[in-house]
């Protein structure tokens, strides 16, 4: 079988598996939502470079020497039904790179990054992804049983926080908070996060 080294040896219409995701050796970046492979928006731009170190320089602070742990993209996360016991690569179709997710359930670590639902997932919005992030991924981290999503809009300076409920296993909207706001994480309500500071240039 020959190596995957370019998009074009690939069907885009075609149903792939967290295995065949690892066999390839693509230069562009891509994601796997539901065995689907979605292009990964260009490098993101400066603005949304800046407003994910603010996010993790805050996060990573407050972390430090506590049990959870704090990533950034590039950063796999394979995704499978919460329900079920966990899969081989093969029966996994869903893997994305959050520009930031915190895990504190250390056994979900690998080698290749985090194997299950982190419990706090926060993705900056571009003009190329909205939808992608909106729809797709609001739906797949909300059956995959991620706690807590943060939907960051860089120019409006906005941030929409979406909670789990744990009865009804969907997400509400907890809070929306922007300009100077102070924004506190559900998971972590002694965190306060000064949105000036994250949207400063």
């Amino acid at each position: 079988m020959a190596t995957i080294t370019q998009l074009s040896q690939l069907d885009l219409n075609a149903t792939y598996s967290y295995a065949d995701y690892l066999t390839w050796q693509l230069e562009e970046t891509v994601e796997l939502i539901r065995g689907k492979i979605m292009l990964m928006s260009p490098a993101p731009n400066v603005r949304h470079q800046v407003i994910s170190r603010n996010l993790l320089l805050a996060i990573g602070n407050y972390l430090h020497k506590k049990s959870c742990q704090v990533f950034n993209a590039p950063f796999d996360v394979s995704l499978y039904d919460r329900r079920k016991s966990i899969l081989a690569d093969r029966e996994i179709y869903s893997v994305v790179q959050p520009d930031l997710c915190v895990i504190c359930d250390r056994e979900k670590l690998t080698t290749l990054g985090c194997s299950g639902a982190p419990d706090w997932i926060i993705e900056i919005l571009s003009p190329g992804n909205t939808k992608k992030e909106m729809r797709l991924k609001y739906a797949l981290y909300q059956e995959n049983g991620v706690t807590e999503y943060w939907l960051v809009y860089p120019y409006e300076q906005a941030v929409y926080q979406f909670v789990l409920n744990p009865d009804s296993n969907l997400y509400q909207l907890a809070a929306m908070y922007a300009g100077d706001d102070i924004a506190k994480p559900y998971l972590f309500p002694e965190l306060h996060i000064d949105l000036a500071d994250v949207f400063a240039e």
